[in-house]
């Protein structure tokens, strides 16, 4: 079933606590496998969901990924403290297209340690939208040799979200078994489906409901 493959996502600035709550009572419902909200939000969905087995998720150095590593560690220990399960972290892309693969990996794996020594997953967003195939095939590298869980797409914020050749590349470069999440613009059963099929084991989508009832979500992420 595709539920247990989507962090239903509701990372809207303007998120009141109503919205968070009716996010958790669907996750709930539809037994998703995490909701992801940003981190002043964790508390509040760690304790809506008690007991239902869903995982709480939250996003890191959201949504440009320029916060230094510092903030990033700390804002991770944070939401960690607050119950986060899982945390979804954004790299400093601008490093990145520098050629400063050493700062991004070095920044990785302060965040593998924050999380992994709490016993939480790592899930790495790259914004695929804004890299080229050397720079993905770094990423899948950098992501494996830190032990990080996942390599992820995309924020949502970016110039787009996933398309099936940033997963092609993902499959492409990896070499262990790292995960795959893909994210953005996933609004249909149809899209869902197909990103599974691939070999996506987290989709990251606001349209989780429409995607389990067959309709066309709206939302981008």
């Amino acid at each position: 079933m595709l539920n247990q493959y989507i962090d239903h996502t509701y990372l809207k600035p303007f998120a009141k606590k109503e919205d968070i709550l009716r996010v958790c009572s669907e996750a709930r419902q539809y037994q998703f496998a995490s909701v992801c909200v940003n981190p002043c939000n964790v508390a509040l969905v760690h304790e809506a969901l008690a007991g239902s087995g869903v995982k709480t998720c939250s996003v890191i150095g959201f949504p440009f990924g320029t916060h230094t590593t510092a903030i990033k560690v700390a804002e991770a220990e944070g939401a960690l403290a607050d119950g986060a399960d899982e945390i979804d972290m954004v790299i400093n892309v601008g490093r990145l297209l520098d050629g400063d693969e050493a700062y991004v990996q070095a920044e990785v794996a302060a965040l593998v340690e924050a999380c992994h020594s709490r016993g939480a997953l790592l899930k790495v967003i790259i914004e695929t939208c804004y890299l080229n195939e050397e720079q993905i095939a770094a990423m899948c590298r950098i992501v494996e040799d830190t032990g990080a869980d996942f390599i992820k797409t995309s924020t949502g914020y970016g110039s787009r979200g996933a398309e099936p050749h940033d997963i092609e590349l993902f499959k492409k470069y990896l070499k262990k078994p790292a995960k795959m999440k893909a994210s953005g613009g996933i609004r249909t059963t149809k899209d869902a489906q197909m990103y599974v099929d691939m070999g996506c084991a987290r989709l990251g989508t606001s349209n989780g409901v429409q995607i389990m009832e067959g309709a066309q979500g709206g939302e981008a992420y």
